[in-house]
């Protein structure tokens, strides 16, 4: 398993059961850190299957090798992706284009909206 560096990103569960990842500002997201990452998930869901808050606001750089990583399935039932300005938009449109995410995935610039979707069950993935 990859080793974790808790200097790159945190992992913990939020109430109701909602997966929390936050990448920490200015991280280079390359492959043994997304990889690592979603091993985190995976080990933290013990076997089950979660909807998660990925906090990717102001991250530095996301490799073309870590967006490979991102599309493989993991323990996340749905993916809400939290940003806080146009670059975050801009990268997160471009994986949701290029690449078909392993579960319903959608970008947010809310954290209460954010949640909101998750916890909503017959909730889409949106453009």
């Amino acid at each position: 398993m990859a080793q974790q560096d808790p200097s790159d990103y945190v992992i913990h569960f939020e109430p109701d059961n909602v997966l929390f990842l936050a990448w920490k500002p200015g991280v280079r997201i390359e492959a043994d850190n997304a990889r690592a990452a979603v091993e985190a998930v995976n080990e933290v869901a013990a076997g089950g299957r979660y909807p998660l808050l990925v906090k990717m606001a102001d991250t530095g750089h996301l490799s073309r090798a870590a967006r490979d990583v991102f599309v493989e399935p993991c323990a996340a039932s749905r993916i809400a992706l939290l940003g806080n300005n146009p670059v975050d938009r801009m990268l997160a449109d471009y994986q949701l284009a290029v690449q078909e995410p392993p579960c319903p995935t959608r970008f947010f610039t809310s954290q209460t909206e954010a949640m909101a979707w998750l916890k909503d069950s017959g909730g889409r993935a949106a453009p």
